[in-house]
């Protein structure tokens, strides 16, 4: 098939609207709609179906409450809660009846485990079917609203394209040309300098550049950008990593076009734009829902600790006012999540000389000064639990990267660029390069690629085994 002169001419106005350079603010939408997620809009509608039955019978009230739990959990473990580009109810039809029947199973199971009677099972059997048809019709609204939404420019958000390639031209072109997909075309960034033109050759296939990757973060920042798409880039994929780890860049959605496009992800929901392959990858902050579960989870932690060790609390300070007169605590400014200083509360080992002493020597592990208790309690890392309290102020996390000093915080940041990317979250009072042998004086860089590690991996999981490790520590005495 041919194209015509028409087709000709529609092709060179789409790639010319796709490759205008935008104003550097964002839109009054963008602005409106920035801190707007997809879970927003259909979780309280599949918590509603859920609870549906209950308008219907009173009898099943605990198993409705605990299969409304269940299924919106697998529903978020499934990817059913994120942002999609693509929004289709039939590309999430196969995820919603796995996890419904899976849903239905375990609470047979268990129905059945009580020796409940079968007509107890079968009635509430039928109030789950009747949640399911209404979880899909609700699904059906949602994602029939959200698309009109977008098309509608009501829910838009500002979208920078890391590349200058041909992918990343027709992204340009698709973005422009199909609001449908929730994101507007901010610009691209790559390695030559704003304002070089990228694309290929001819004036219809020129991709104007609004920024460099050197200064990303300014980029970002001017236009507001609230989505990242990595497509071309002609930067090397180590050097673009360091640079995706970066706290502008770690605030955006971060979607990447697969190098190899023949391959998918397997138990991901497939998304794409136009017919570009994308795959969003998981935030490097901890931010939303997932923050929302992490400090409910340290304020139970906290709130449990404090309960139970108070005897331990009581004998430490009996033994540091015995040993050291008057002033059982030590407070010293710590630097927090984006750089933050606040007060680090500890069991106090011994006297610093003057307040300059505490802030830059960087171990007093040998120091004479320290006695057998604040021995003790360094060894037992028991000179660390006043910081439960921390953790409670919302200072500190349970498990995170460490706490440092400032005066060490500007040294190693200096010397190690990758140390500074650790302040994306909140510091804990143990952490994964701690359980991994990294204290006292072991090189700064492994402790920050561990600390990076963590926060790119993040599960409930893994700071539970950090903690279980870190009592194994403490009983075993491998403290400092």
């Amino acid at each position: 098939m041919t194209s015509t002169p028409d087709d000709a001419a529609e092709d060179a106005r789409e790639y010319a609207a796709s490759t205008a350079v935008l104003p550097y603010v964002g839109s009054a939408s963008s602005a409106r709609t920035r801190g707007l997620r997809a879970w927003m809009l259909t979780a309280p509608v599949d918590v509603l179906a859920l609870l549906a039955p209950l308008a219907l019978t009173q009898q099943y009230w605990r198993g409705t409450l605990f299969t409304t739990v269940l299924t919106v959990t697998l529903f978020a473990i499934g990817g059913l809660y994120r942002a999609r580009r693509h929004v289709s109810l039939l590309d999430e039809l196969p995820s919603l009846f796995g996890r419904l029947l899976a849903a239905a199973a375990i609470v047979a199971i268990i129905a059945a485990l009580r020796h409940d009677s079968v007509d107890y099972v079968a009635g509430f059997l039928r109030g789950i079917l009747f949640s399911a048809g209404l979880i899909i019709l609700g699904r059906a609204v949602t994602r029939w609203f959200a698309v009109f939404a977008r098309k509608q420019r009501w829910v838009e958000h500002n979208a920078v394209i890391v590349g200058s390639g041909p992918v990343a031209l027709e992204l340009a072109r698709l973005l422009r040309r199909y609001p449908q997909y929730g994101l507007r075309f901010a610009g691209c960034v790559d390695g030559p300098a704003p304002g070089a033109v990228a694309g290929g050759s001819g004036a219809g296939n020129a991709l104007p550049l609004i920024g460099s990757l050197d200064d990303i973060e300014k980029t970002l920042t001017m236009v507001e950008c609230d989505v990242l798409i990595v497509a071309d880039s002609e930067c090397p994929e180590s050097t673009l990593m360091e640079i995706l780890r970066l706290p502008a860049c770690a605030r955006c959605d971060l979607w990447v076009v697969p190098r190899l496009w023949g391959s998918r992800s397997t138990g991901k929901l497939p998304d794409h734009i136009g017919a570009i392959p994308v795959t969003q990858i998981n935030h490097t902050m901890l931010s939303g829902p997932r923050w929302a579960v992490k400090r409910a989870s340290d304020i139970v932690f906290a709130s449990i600790a404090l309960l139970i060790l108070s005897p331990v609390f009581l004998l430490c300070g009996l033994a540091v006012r015995l040993e050291g007169g008057r002033g059982v605590f030590f407070y010293q400014e710590r630097i927090g999540r984006h750089g933050k200083p606040f007060r680090v509360i500890k069991f106090r080992s011994m006297r610093p000389v003057n307040a300059s002493e505490s802030q830059t020597n960087w171990s007093i592990a040998n120091d004479r000064r320290v006695g057998p208790v604040g021995r003790f309690l360094r060894r037992t890392s028991l000179d660390e639990l006043p910081q439960l309290w921390n953790i409670l102020r919302g200072d500190m996390t349970v498990v995170g990267p460490r706490p440092e000093r400032p005066f060490f915080v500007d040294k190693f940041s200096a010397e190690h660029p990758q140390y500074a990317m650790r302040h994306r979250v909140p510091v804990g009072l143990t952490g994964l390069a701690q359980v991994s042998g990294l204290r006292g004086d072991t090189p700064i860089s492994d402790r920050a690629r561990f600390d990076n590690y963590y926060i790119e991996n993040w599960s409930l999981w893994l700071d539970f085994k950090v903690v279980v490790r870190t009592l194994s520590e403490v009983l075993r005495g491998g403290g400092r």
